[in-house]
């Protein structure tokens, strides 16, 4: 399977962020899929920018791109949202498969209270349900930028069949934060013999680093910090082999909850 991972910068105007999608796609070709960051159709602004305003629905102008770019290229199509409810907006990553169609939605279980920031006053958390999308022959697994710190739900993922986990994230630059994003990256495609392809957002505020790891936990591409394209092969053999070698899943001792 063929990944494409979007680095990109959102901005606080959803129209210019779909111009910036559509740009971006056009120097896409014969993924299976692709991958945006969290955010990218709204980016979440300072702490006091009203993201209810700006959410949209999943039948709304960012999922419609999404959709069209899908079926444009053929290829499956993640990418991150604020989902409009009644109340706090969702985190949400969409699914489009190559026929345009939502095949599914994830939406984020660990909102970002952390490093002096609390998510979960501007978005409300989804219910906790692993989500995992086929493309080709791969079982790709979905989590979302802070869900990357809790291994538990790469366990569930990887128990619910995925060979690969992709992470679309907003990671916050600062200290220690890019050791941070190559560390938790490279521990989950290790612990759950799983590819791993986690696109983020660049410019000033993230830390960009869009990258691919093996199951055995190597860096096999990764981005810098700009609008940038990053490909790989995702290979299913390369997870059986490395499951034959480290049967880790199968001699865990404590059971799956």
């Amino acid at each position: 399977m063929r990944v494409t991972l979007v680095q990109l910068a959102a901005t606080l105007d959803s129209s210019q962020n779909r111009d910036l999608v559509e740009q971006l796609l056009t120097d896409v070709s014969g993924a299976d899929l692709v991958v945006l960051p969290e955010a990218t159709m709204h980016d979440f602004g300072d702490p006091g920018h009203d993201l209810a305003a700006a959410a949209e629905p999943l039948d709304g102008p960012f999922v419609d791109l999404v959709a069209r770019q899908a079926r444009r290229l053929g290829a499956t199509v993640v990418a991150g949202m604020f989902e409009r409810t009644d109340d706090l907006p969702f985190n949400t990553l969409v699914a489009v498969g190559p026929d345009g169609d939502l095949v599914a939605t994830y939406r984020k279980i660990h909102l970002y209270d952390s490093f002096g920031y609390r998510e979960s006053d501007r978005l409300r958390a989804g219910g906790i349900t692993p989500v995992v999308v086929p493309v080709a022959d791969v079982s790709v697994g979905l989590m979302t930028c802070y869900d990357l710190r809790f291994p538990e739900l790469g366990r569930m993922l990887v128990d619910a069949g995925a060979d690969a986990f992709v992470v679309p994230a907003a990671w916050v630059a600062g200290e220690h934060k890019v050791h941070h994003w190559r560390t938790l990256l490279t521990a989950r495609a290790i612990e759950n013999t799983v590819w791993v392809a986690a696109a983020g957002q660049g410019g000033d505020r993230y830390t960009g680093h869009s990258l691919v790891a093996d199951p055995w936990g190597t860096i096999v591409e990764e981005a810098a910090g700009g609008n940038e394209l990053v490909s790989a092969d995702l290979v299913l053999d390369v997870v059986r082999r490395s499951r034959e070698v480290n049967p880790s899943l199968t001699n865990r001792r404590i059971p799956a909850q």
